[in-house]
């Protein structure tokens, strides 16, 4: 943490933490009188972040000065090999030249649909990554990028239930007297949320963590529950049939607010809390225990991970949970219900950022010519199968920025693979030299955060955040926007979007009817530097007040929903939605494909589920370079249980040889009880580059798909481990 003291001869900025984090800091840039950035804190004036920062940031200073910062556009040296690192210094004009140069030679010969852009959330802004994701590839007909590597899988499973992603506000978790943390490390990952949870723990509150490690959060927990990996909805759908075998559900609230709950009790029936037990591997006394805690401690809430739901079966086990606060008739109410993400609640113009009208531009260059309407969408978590098998057309330019795809996709081996193809035209806009950037032909310095405008909303509290630039850019680093609008432009695009600034996006974004954001203008945001939607409660408590549906408000009447965005304004725990989609209307447990129930023969093979969540001092591949972080984690490691070790001959500190049908890696041991026997757990992300053998743990992840929202399934991943040498 970091909240330090001011120099009085340093200048203060307000601005705010751009990475991939629900807290999305509200910080303070100190500058000293030469425009160089000493330090950053917390801004202590907003009430989430309080005055402190994560481990990651609170040295920003060193990213941003980073030996491995790029300041100036370079070329591939000719006859040099992709991978090689042998770059040669060149001009922006002439990088602008070149780029544009090929790729109207490719639309020429291939159409628009053979580049292909790669982005995803290296920044969070609304104007460096949200409007860069839409403009230029939207005019040119770009093949289209499905960003689905995080949060599609549980925001899908989610929504057959509530119609949206939308929850509790996480200041009100100080309210609640019953907190469940289901997949989920706060205290790695959404550490401004900690205290207030221990507030609420200082009023009385159980702190319930459910994890297949055991992580620093549960740690901290008053109690710790570690089911088998990719069980939940089975530990769901049996805590809901013990809710209703005990009358402990509300059912005045199901009759009222939800569509057939009737259905979906006969449904929980079928996990009887002995197989319950078996499937999850906990004890029954234990899923008892808890399914009684949750309905009865009261106010209960539960702050849902993403994590979990990068599993082949991950919207489903998020679609499970997501129904238990309406069992118990959690909505509505302070300190209750549930979290999953904030993002939704943020009503931005997504109209005037993403410049969709872009798409379908009735000139000789629209996609129109090549015969879609609109161009094909590549999944980002199989970008290796497309640079290595996509066809009519093949992928001939690659386009990659708020990305690190050669670290972070999963089945890195096959990334690589089409990253190292002669005849791949590839741009890596980027701060860093990353393991992404030395496959490049030509790249081009980014700015930071520190360096340029842009606007946070956030997935983790209800606060938007102003962006200010703290310093001038380093060496000749441009912004994500501006460079794309200099493509655009030099590719003759002359609609006007591509003159609009940093500043004119921003304006345009809170250009909303919307009263949550009542007031919330540029200027106040450049004055106060944050500030919370303007909700109609504070804390904010969702579904709290009927709402009219649109039948309702033409005939006159009262409003009879609360709100949930379904087809039927209601909490739908049989959802037609979802059956029309090819799914069971009722949420179900599916096993892993890659599990002893889902696969017996090949986990007989390799007999141990890797799961790779965040690492406590990186954010995915973001920091993983920076000396003071790399020390906190050390090395690459992997945990295995004390069972798992001693049947392999292994001891605490041995290297491991970590392998499946993918690939394989080297990590230390470290031996413990913090996982089951047969799971074993690895920290992500470090780049290939600092890894032995130049391969982190995605050489061993698959790119399968999610069963609903076509999301990453990282931690399905079985491997087997034997002793090795470095």
């Amino acid at each position: 943490m970091s909240n330090r003291l001011e120099r009085p001869e340093l200048r203060v900025i307000k601005t705010a933490c751009p990475h991939d984090c629900p807290d999305t800091c509200s910080m303070l840039a100190h500058v000293d009188e030469t425009g160089r950035l000493i330090s950053v804190s917390g801004n202590p004036d907003n009430p989430f972040t309080r005055g402190n920062l994560c481990r990651k940031v609170a040295h920003y200073e060193e990213r941003v000065y980073s030996k491995d910062r790029l300041l100036y556009p370079m070329r591939r040296i000719t006859g040099s090999k992709k991978g090689e690192n042998a770059f040669e210094r060149i001009t922006w004009d002439t990088a602008i030249s070149e780029i544009t140069s090929r790729w109207k030679q490719i639309i020429t010969e291939s159409g628009p649909e053979a580049i292909q852009p790669y982005s995803y959330a290296g920044t969070m802004g609304i104007v460096n990554m949200s409007a860069c994701d839409g403009r230029l590839w939207n005019r040119m007909g770009a093949s289209q990028l499905l960003r689905s590597i995080c949060s599609s899988a549980a925001e899908a499973g989610y929504s057959y239930v509530n119609g949206w992603s939308g929850g509790m506000d996480p200041e009100d978790f100080a309210n609640s007297k019953f907190i469940i943390a289901w997949g989920t490390n706060i205290s790695s990952t959404n550490v401004h949320l900690m205290p207030f949870i221990r507030e609420a723990q200082s009023r009385g509150a159980k702190f319930v963590v459910i994890d297949p490690y055991k992580t620093r959060t549960a740690n901290a927990a008053d109690w710790f529950v570690q089911p088998a990996p990719g069980t939940d909805a089975a530990l769901a759908l049996g805590m809901v049939n013990l809710i209703f075998q005990n009358g402990l559900h509300d059912e005045a609230f199901l009759e009222s607010y939800s569509i057939g709950w009737k259905a979906f009790r006969d449904r929980c029936a079928e996990y009887p809390v002995e197989r319950t037990a078996e499937i999850t591997g906990l004890s029954i006394d234990e899923i008892e225990r808890l399914a009684v805690a949750y309905s009865t401690e009261t106010p209960s809430a539960i702050r849902l991970g993403y994590g979990l739901s990068r599993t082949a079966n991950g919207g489903g086990m998020i679609r499970a949970i997501a129904c238990l606060p309406a069992v118990i008739g959690a909505w509505g109410k302070p300190g209750s219900g549930l979290l999953l993400s904030a993002s939704a609640h943020f009503p931005i113009n997504k109209t005037r950022v993403k410049r969709q009208d872009l798409l379908h531009s009735p000139d000789e260059e629209s996609p129109v010519k090549w015969g879609r309407r609109t161009p094909r969408v590549v999944n980002m978590n199989e970008i290796g199968k497309a640079l290595t098998e996509l066809q009519d057309p093949p992928i001939r330019a690659l386009y990659v920025y708020n990305s690190n795809p050669a670290a972070i996709a999963p089945n890195s081996n096959l990334v690589i693979e089409g990253l190292r193809r002669e005849d791949l035209f590839t741009v890596v806009h980027e701060q860093m030299m990353t393991d992404t950037a030395l496959y490049a032909d030509i790249i081009l310095p980014a700015t930071s955060q520190m360096e340029c405008l842009d606007l946070m909303a956030s997935y983790g509290h209800l606060y938007v955040n102003l962006c200010t630039p703290a310093i001038e850019p380093l060496g000749e680093s441009r912004a994500n926007i501006d460079v794309l609008n200099s493509l655009a432009k030099a590719m003759g695009y002359a609609e006007p979007v591509f003159d609009e600034t940093a500043e004119e996006i921003i304006r345009g974004a809170l250009d909303s009817q919307s009263p949550l954001l009542e007031g919330i203008t540029y200027e106040y945001l450049q004055e106060h530097g944050f500030a919370k939607l303007r909700t109609p409660s504070d804390p904010y408590v969702p579904y709290s007040s009927p709402v009219q549906t649109s039948a309702e408000h033409a005939a006159g009447v009262a409003g009879t929903g609360l709100g949930f965005r379904t087809g039927s304004g209601k909490i739908e725990l049989y959802s037609k939605k979802a059956e029309r989609d090819g799914y069971d209307p009722l949420p179900t447990y599916v096993p892993p494909s890659e599990s002893v129930e889902g696969n017996p023969g090949l986990a007989s093979q390799y007999p141990i589920n890797l799961l790779s969540p965040a690492a406590h001092h990186f954010l995915n591949s973001s920091f993983a370079n920076v000396e003071s972080l790399q020390k906190g984690e050390r090395e690459p490691r992997i945990w295995i249980s004390t069972a798992d070790a001693r049947e392999r001959g292994v001891a605490d500190g041995d290297w491991l040889r970590v392998f499946n049908g993918r690939g394989e890696v080297k990590l230390r041991a470290v031996v413990g009880d913090n996982v089951r026997r047969g799971v074993a757990w690895s920290p992500s992300l470090w780049w290939h580059r600092d890894s032995p053998d130049e391969r982190n743990v995605n050489a061993l992840t698959s790119d399968r798909l999610t069963d609903m929202g076509g999301g990453s399934t990282f931690h399905t991943n079985l491997v087997q481990i034997e002793k090795t040498s470095l």
